[in-house]
């Protein structure tokens, strides 16, 4: 009886172990997957409130800058491309327009002195720094975490517990963000 004992027990805790490594890795998959979803979440938040940002902004500058219209409606035609959005990569793409169109303006303000040393100009360009700031760090969170994630169902055990999950693409900025802002004047 004592053979039998242990004849039995051995391969009930070997099942027993493979159980656990099977729901670890099965709630590890789920919680990675859910940090992602939370993060791309707080990117759109970040993003969001830049664009709520803009009509002030623009307010602020038409004042200032009547003959750079093409500037103005440019800052405008982005964020609204931006507000009708409706899923990530067309996000990420009015997102592009908008923040290359926000410097566009920035960088021309440095020709309106008058603009520049206006507080509203100067606390609109500070809440929108504090929301860049923000944003690239919940990008770096984003990524981060599918970072995470593809290693733990691209690597051994993991692999054998993702099922059919597939790898989550990483936040990329595009080729325009990479050139340097043209400012004509």
């Amino acid at each position: 009886m004592d053979g039998l004992f242990w004849l039995l027990l051995i391969p009930a805790g070997i099942i027993g172990i493979v159980i656990l490594v099977f729901i670890y890795y099965y709630n590890r998959i789920r919680v990675l997957s859910n940090r992602i979803d939370n993060a791309w979440s707080q990117i759109d938040v970040q993003l969001k409130k830049r664009a709520d940002l803009v009509p002030n902004l623009v307010e602020t500058v038409m004042g200032y800058m009547k003959h750079e219209k093409d500037a103005i409606k440019m800052v405008t035609d982005a964020r609204e491309k931006m507000m009708k959005a409706g899923d990530n990569r067309s996000k990420l793409k009015a997102d592009h327009e908008l923040a290359g169109a926000l410097k566009t303006i920035f960088a021309l303000a440095e020709n309106y002195p008058n603009l520049k040393a206006s507080e509203n100009f100067k606390l609109l360009q500070e809440q929108l720094e504090g929301v860049e700031s923000k944003v690239a760090y919940s990008r770096q969170f984003y990524n981060d975490s599918v970072l995470e994630f593809n290693n733990l169902i691209t690597t051994i055990p993991g692999t054998w517990f993702a099922g059919s999950r597939k790898e989550r693409e990483y936040f990329e900025i595009g080729e325009e963000e990479r050139k340097p802002v043209k400012v004509e004047f």
